[in-house]
C-alpha cells in the first residue's frame, strides 16, 4: 500500500493527530493574542503610572512658585536625555516651552487623558526636516497644528495627560510609545516564530506518526493475510516497543497459537479414531458375522449379544472420553467448579481402587498430611486421578520386585502437587514421556492391557481446565505423575 497523504488520513492515529494538531494551534493563537494585549495593557499601565509621578512633581514645583518656576521646571527636564513629553502654551494653543514642537491636530484641546496614541515631533525635528527639503522660510506649527514638511517623515506616537493650569493655560506631560512599542512588536515576533515552529513541528510529527502507524497496520494486514491463506504458523509482527499495537499483536497471536493448537488436535483425533477405533469396529462386524453364519444355541446367541454390548460400552466411553478431552482443551465446559478438598478426593479415589490393586497383587499406599482445598471441579479431579492409578496398577503388576502404588499430596511453594508413583518399567526417553499425553498413544507395543490411550491425555485436559499442569517423571524405576494445582485464592 502507498504511503500517500489521504492513505495516512485514513488512519486513526494520523486524525487524531490532526485534531490534537488543530486544537494546538487555536490555543496557541489564542496565547499569542492574549500574552500581546497583556503587555500592551501592562506597559500602558506603567506609562500612566509615569506619567501621574511626573505630573506629581510639576504640581508640586507649581505649589511653590507659580507659572515661573513651573516653566523653569519643565525646561530643565526637557532638556534631560531620554526625558518625557514636556509642553506648556497659552489658551490659544500657542507653544510657550517645552520639548514637543508639533501635535496631531486637536490633542490639546480635550482635557484629561488621551483617548488614543498620537503623533508629534520633537523640538528641533521640524528644523531639520526644513533644512534637508531646503524650505527655511516656512514657520514652525503651533501646538495644534500639523508639519505639511514632515507629514511623510517618519513621526512618533505617544500617550499624554493634558492639563488646564488656574490661568487657562495648557499643560501636556506625555511618553514616547516607541519603546513599548518595540518591546510589544519584539513579544509578538518572537511567539509568532515559536508558533511557526511548534506548527511546522506538530505537522511533521503528525505525519510521521500516521506514517509510521499505517506501515504497522499493513505489516499486520500483511501476516494476517497469509494467515488467512492457511499459513497457521504465521504470526503478527512485535516490534518489542511496549505499545497498544505490540500488546494486541501479542494477544492475537496467543489466539493463533490457540487454534494452531487446537486444528492440530482435531487432526490427530481424526487421525487417530481413523486407525484406533477400525480394530474394536472390525472385531463386533467378525462376531456379528460369525454368529450369523451356521447353527448355534440360544447361549451362543447370548454370548454373543453380551460381548458386542460390552464392546459398544467400550466405544461409548472412548467416544465420551474424546468429546470431555476436546471440551475441556476448548476452555468451555458446563461443569461447575468450587472448593474441592483433594486430601477427601484423593481417599475417596484410593478406597476404590484398593479391591482391585488387591486382586492385582499391588500394593497401593497413600500419604495425605493435612486437608488441601483448591478451586475446582470434584468430579473432573477424581475422574484424572483415577485414569492415573489406574494406569500405575496396571503397568506396576510387572515390576521385578513387589507391585507398588504411592498417592502422596502435599504442598510445594505456590502450589500443591499430587503424585502418583509406581515401581514398573516406567517410560525411559524423554520424547515418549512427552507423547504419552498424547490421544490413543499406547507405549505398550504388545497391546497386552486393555485401554484406549486416552486416561493421560483426559487427565491432561483437566489439569489445563484448572490452571495446573501434568508431568511425568522418571521414578527410577517406575514412573511418577505429578498433578500439580494453583493454591485457592482466598480473599
Amino acid at each position: 500500500m502507498a504511503l500517500s497523504l489521504p492513505a495516512i488520513m485514513k488512519t486513526t492515529a494520523a486524525r487524531l493527530s490532526a485534531l490534537y494538531l488543530l486544537l494546538f494551534a487555536l490555543c496557541a493563537v489564542l496565547l499569542v493574542l492574549y500574552m500581546t494585549s497583556l503587555s500592551a495593557r501592562m506597559l500602558t499601565a506603567q506609562t500612566q503610572e509615569t506619567i501621574n509621578d511626573e505630573v506629581l512633581g510639576l504640581a508640586r514645583a507649581y505649589q511653590r512658585g507659580g507659572l515661573p518656576v513651573l516653566v523653569r521646571v519643565v525646561e530643565n527636564r526637557s532638556r534631560q536625555p531620554g526625558a518625557n513629553l514636556y509642553l506648556i502654551a497659552d489658551a490659544n494653543g500657542q507653544i510657550l516651552t517645552g520639548n514637543v514642537q508639533s501635535l496631531a491636530p486637536g490633542v490639546i484641546e480635550t482635557e484629561g487623558w488621551t483617548t488614543e496614541p498620537f503623533s508629534y515631533q520633537r523640538f528641533g525635528e521640524g528644523e531639520l526636516d526644513r533644512l534637508r527639503s531646503g524650505n527655511t522660510d516656512q514657520p514652525a506649527p503651533q501646538a495644534g497644528e500639523s508639519n505639511p514638511q514632515s507629514e511623510g517623515a517618519k513621526g512618533h506616537n505617544a500617550i499624554a495627560l493634558v492639563l488646564r493650569l488656574p490661568n487657562q493655560m495648557i499643560m501636556l506631560v506625555g511618553r514616547d510609545l516607541g519603546e513599548p512599542e518595540r518591546f510589544r512588536a519584539v513579544i509578538s515576533r518572537a511567539l509568532t516564530l515559536a508558533l511557526g515552529m511548534m506548527g511546522l513541528g506538530g505537522i511533521l510529527i503528525w505525519f510521521f506518526v500516521g506514517r509510521a502507524a499505517l506501515k504497522r497496520i499493513d505489516s499486520v494486514s500483511d501476516a494476517s493475510r497469509r494467515i488467512m491463506g492457511g499459513d497457521l504458523s504465521g504470526r503478527l509482527p512485535v516490534t518489542g516497543a511496549g505499545d497498544e499495537f505490540d500488546r494486541l499483536s501479542e494477544n492475537l497471536n496467543s489466539m493463533l497459537a490457540r487454534i494452531a493448537m487446537l486444528n492440530e488436535g482435531l487432526k490427530q483425533v481424526s487421525d487417530n479414531i481413523a486407525h484406533d477405533l477400525k480394530t474394536p469396529l472390525t472385531r463386533l462386524r467378525n462376531r456379528a458375522e460369525a454368529t450369523l453364519a451356521g447353527r448355534h444355541k440360544t447361549e451362543d446367541y447370548r454370548q454373543a449379544l453380551e460381548g458386542t454390548i460390552a464392546e459398544s460400552d467400550q466405544l461409548i466411553k472412548t467416544f465420551n472420553a474424546i468429546l470431555m478431552i476436546s471440551r475441556l482443551e476448548a476452555g468451555y465446559s458446563s461443569e461447575q467448579t468450587g472448593p474441592v478438598d483433594l486430601a477427601a478426593t484423593v481417599s475417596d479415589v484410593v478406597e476404590l481402587y484398593e479391591p482391585v490393586a488387591e486382586e492385582a497383587g499391588v500394593a497401593l499406599k497413600t500419604t495425605v498430611p493435612e486437608a488441601l482445598t483448591i478451586n475446582g471441579n470434584r468430579e473432573l479431579i477424581g475422574q484424572a486421578l483415577s485414569n492415573i492409578v489406574d494406569n500405575a496398577i496396571k503397568y506396576s503388576t510387572d515390576a521385578a520386585e513387589t507391585p507398588k502404588v504411592r498417592v502422596a499430596l502435599e504442598r510445594a511453594g505456590s502450589e500443591i502437587k499430587l503424585t502418583v508413583t509406581d515401581n514398573g518399567h516406567g517410560i525411559p526417553e524423554d520424547a515418549d514421556r512427552a507423547r504419552a499425553t498424547e490421544r490413543f498413544v499406547r507405549l505398550e507395543k504388545s497391546r497386552s492391557q486393555p485401554g484406549s490411550g486416552l486416561g493421560l491425555s483426559l487427565a491432561k485436559a483437566i489439569m489445563t481446565f484448572h490452571n495446573g499442569r501434568l508431568d511425568l517423571l522418571p521414578a527410577n524405576p517406575g514412573l511418577s505423575v505429578v498433578m500439580s494445582f494453583p493454591l485457592r485464592e482466598t480473599h
